[in-house]
């Protein structure tokens, strides 16, 4: 890959820095409610469900209804198209902090 490749390798929907945290709370935690993504992004319903909306369209990200008690939650879980970039995403920054001790290294 070119260095000038290095840094927009990414989308921009997965590179926005709410579904980033939302990628890296999925991929953490495997499955997450609508309401725990609320919690923890602090976003509105609307804001929240529109990048959801675009990691779905994207093919990042799939939601599933489940019943709970008497109520319907939404549930989403990374596909296998959302880990395998968020896994090269992780590979990516480890490569920059190996490249950055080795510099360090050698000073």
């Amino acid at each position: 890959m070119a260095r000038d490749d290095l840094y927009t390798q990414f989308d921009s929907v997965f590179f926005e820095k709410t579904r980033l945290s939302m990628m890296t709370i999925l991929y953490r935690e495997g499955r997450v409610s609508f309401n725990r993504f609320k919690y923890l992004i602090g976003a509105s319903d609307g804001a929240l469900y529109a990048h959801l909306q675009k990691l779905q369209e994207a093919g990042y990200i799939s939601q599933k209804k489940e019943l709970v008690g008497k109520a319907v939650q939404t549930v989403y879980t990374l596909k296998k198209k959302g880990r395998e970039l968020f896994q090269k995403y992780l590979s990516f920054l480890d490569d920059i902090v190996s490249e950055q001790k080795k510099r360090e290294a050698s000073k």
